[in-house]
């Protein structure tokens, strides 16, 4: 991933000497649950375990033939080129996919392909099949008028009345076409990086991400603030939580 791009969706990438190492590497990790948000608004990339560095013998290479080690939960982010494994390889393009799936896994609630047997899921994403925004644009309006189901949404219904679909909103179309242009099957059809900073999708942004997003989080507190309250080695201080942290699995998200 190019730097800027980074920088343009709120990212730091000075925060490691690592994120700089997208500049030649694929991070082939990029998903919802590594992005962390400070309290004063910069986002950062983690879960950097898997990049691969496209820098070798001193040379760059125009491919990639690795594959990481990755559980099953992991695959619904990766780019069907690199779930195929074949003599073609794959480069940084592959992240520009991950990237689609994660802008479509915090607008939607849910990962695409998730519930999804394995084989089932490369099947889809080799024959094109492309996750896209649930909105008002792409959910049929008879469809939305049903209201939402209760147990499926996690919602419960006001004075008997029925709940709001959750999808009963709009996106922009210039989130749609950077979706779409991220999602492309073929990796030749996808923009780089660099040229994803022309995208509409940016250029319309007001303020910057550093001033925006803390209070999309509002009233969340930062972990910060939770460990000057507890004592360090405290059943509930940082150390607890740390632990606790590790263990947990990040594959469910309430939005």
């Amino acid at each position: 991933m190019d730097t800027r791009l980074l920088m343009s969706m709120g990212l730091d990438p000075s925060c490691s000497g690592a994120c700089m190492l997208l500049l030649v590497s694929c991070d082939r990790s990029v998903k919802a649950s590594h992005l962390l948000l400070s309290c004063d608004g910069q986002l950062y990339l983690s879960g950097l375990r898997s990049i691969f560095s496209l820098i070798g013998h001193g040379q760059r290479a125009r491919v990639v033939h690795d594959f990481p080690q990755y559980s099953v939960k992991e695959l619904p982010w990766l780019s069907p080129e690199v779930l195929q494994q074949t003599l073609q390889g794959y480069d940084a393009r592959s992240d520009i996919y991950s990237l689609g799936i994660t802008a479509c896994e915090l607008a939607n609630g849910h990962v695409p392909f998730k519930d999804m047997p394995a084989t089932q899921m490369l099947l889809e994403k080799l024959n094109g099949t492309v996750p896209c925004l649930l909105d008002t644009s792409t959910i049929p309006p008879e469809e939305l008028r049903l209201g939402a189901d209760p147990g499926a949404c996690g919602l419960r219904p006001a004075n008997g009345e029925p709940s709001p679909h959750p999808y009963n909103r709009t996106f922009s179309t210039h989130f749609h076409s950077f979706v779409e242009l991220c999602l492309q099957r073929d990796p030749e059809r996808r923009l780089p990086a660099s040229a994803l900073l022309g995208h509409s999708f940016f250029k319309q942004i007001k303020r910057r991400a550093s001033d925006a997003l803390p209070e999309l989080l509002h009233p969340v507190s930062p972990i910060t603030r939770f460990e000057c309250a507890q004592p360090h080695d405290s059943p509930g201080g940082p150390a607890s939580l740390e632990a606790s942290l590790s263990q947990l699995e990040m594959e469910d998200w309430d939005f």
